[in-house]
């Protein structure tokens, strides 16, 4: 034990520049290079066993430690920035975010509070975000992790301004009548987990089915309704869709913007797939109304293509939302004048400490600028339609919805087999082609209909990408089946 005061700053500053330049210039080789490697690869099992070591009791030189990364990590990614990972629905990163990151994590800057140019992009992000969809400039909005926190801030607010008594104060076991919240059929999962994370239960979310479009259907949305105000249920909300994850449908928002209108509902538009397409200048008219909705949630880091995590919940109301989540004791109060002056952004959440996310959003919008953006969301829109197009050309291929965005769902269907058969089929040549690293696609089963599912949010694709896996997934088909009849 030394008397000496210890720091983590490096002993050796130039030995440190050295390996952080050297990183840099492998992190550029490496996104430079991503259409040469595989889409994805299986880690060894040594490598499992090294990432599963305890605790290092003592330390290692840097350039040690990026050697195991370069050996352990880098060549076994989960693959979404490759441009033939269409699995989920996930931005494909890019070099500048990066950068942001870096330096954002440079500055070390908490973002729950104070005044400092870390909180004043933040709100500028925020406020570029509300331009992008149409709100107000005297809306409100705090950027989350992503999607899922981003609906959770959203419909925490609509519950307590629509609940009708201090919600905060007496909690929900003061409410006079149970609350509904409604959603469709193809809602995503993790308005669920927030209606049971704000305590009424997954009762209160009611599941309106949905049409043939995968779409929200009206006529037995406005019947639950009435059938819940007869039974003296309390209809609080309706989150419409804007982007389904199975399909990519997306709910008529003018019309459930009139509906919520007339029914005194609050509207909140799970955007977190489809929002974006305000800003596409062939895609925006398909999110026309979302500027009517009271709420909305949405991912800089699906079609920004920020890297991850980023996502923003806007209120329209900025009372309603910051009355939902601020307090101030003494240890969190504003000043009027120093560091703890200014707006407080805890007061928009759930956290109090908040890493600077906003700086990887500014920089690429910075660089690229929004009408780039723009033009890369109607791109996928293309690349959509052309491989719904080489499904629909191809024999043994079946485009099994509509193409609404950029989502496809296909499989691959010889004639003959059952249902459950053609899942089995699908689902091994999904695997087949991951394992084998040349492209990455998901399955579902939408309205008892099992396909593949192809989410074409990668700024790199490229139509020969598409070509590739219409290619594959026939040729995979074809050898599987004939496996099959011939056992």
């Amino acid at each position: 034990m030394t008397n000496e005061p210890e720091t983590l700053d490096p002993g050796d500053w130039d030995a440190h520049r050295a390996v952080a330049h050297r990183m840099v210039d492998d992190a550029v080789d490496y996104i430079r290079d991503i259409r040469s490697r595989p889409v994805w690869r299986d880690m060894p099992p040594t490598v499992r066993v090294r990432l599963r070591e305890g605790v290092p009791r003592d330390g290692q030189k840097l350039d040690e430690i990026y050697r195991q990364i370069e050996t352990d990590l880098m060549p076994y990614p989960m693959g979404n920035i490759h441009p033939r990972f269409w699995m989920w629905y996930m931005g494909a990163s890019n070099f500048t975010g990066a950068l942001g990151d870096f330096l954002a994590a440079i500055l070390g800057s908490n973002l729950g509070g104070g005044d400092h140019a870390a909180a004043e992009i933040d709100k500028q992000v925020v406020g570029w975000l509300k331009e992008m969809v149409g709100y107000p400039t005297s809306a409100s909005g705090t950027l989350v992790s992503g999607g899922s926190m981003a609906n959770l801030i959203g419909l925490t607010v609509a519950r307590n301004a629509m609940s009708g008594i201090d919600l905060r104060e007496l909690g929900l076991a003061a409410l006079t009548a149970p609350m509904r919240f409604y959603g469709s059929d193809q809602i995503h999962s993790c308005h669920q987990v927030a209606v049971e994370t704000m305590g009424l239960g997954n009762r209160a979310l009611r599941r309106v089915r949905s049409d043939a479009a995968c779409r929200m259907d009206l006529s037995a949305l406005r019947d639950a309704i009435a059938e819940d105000r007869a039974a003296g249920i309390q209809p609080a909300c309706v989150i419409a869709t804007a982007g389904t994850v199975n399909t990519g449908a997306i709910d008529d928002l003018d019309s459930i913007a009139d509906l919520c209108a007339a029914e005194g509902l609050w509207m909140h538009v799970d955007g977190c797939i489809g929002a974006l397409l305000a800003i596409a200048p062939k895609g925006r008219a398909l999110v026309h109304g979302l500027d009517r909705a009271d709420s909305i949630a949405l991912d800089p880091h699906k079609w920004l293509h920020a890297p991850f995590e980023v996502g923003c919940a806007l209120v329209r109301d900025a009372g309603a939302h910051l009355g939902t989540f601020s307090t101030t004791p003494e240890y969190l109060e504003s000043a009027s004048r120093g560091i703890s002056s200014g707006t407080w952004l805890h007061d928009f959440g759930l956290q109090t400490s908040r890493g600077f996310r906003a700086l990887k959003v500014w920089m690429a919008l910075k660089e690229h600028g929004l009408a780039k953006f723009g033009r890369l969301i109607d791109q996928d829109l293309f690349h959509a339609r052309y491989l719904s197009e080489l499904i629909t050309n191809t024999s043994g291929l079946t485009l099994c919805f509509p193409t609404a965005i950029n989502i496809v769902c296909f499989r691959y269907d010889p004639g003959g087999l059952s249902e459950e058969a053609l899942m089995q089929l699908n689902t091994e040549i999904m695997v087949q082609m991951q394992e084998a690293g040349i492209a990455a696609v998901s399955d579902t089963t939408v309205q008892g209909r099992h396909c593949l599912r192809a989410a074409i949010n990668n700024h790199r694709t490229i139509p020969s990408d598409l070509d590739l896996v219409v290619a594959e997934v026939v040729r995979r088909g074809r050898a599987l089946n004939a496996e099959a009849i011939a056992d």
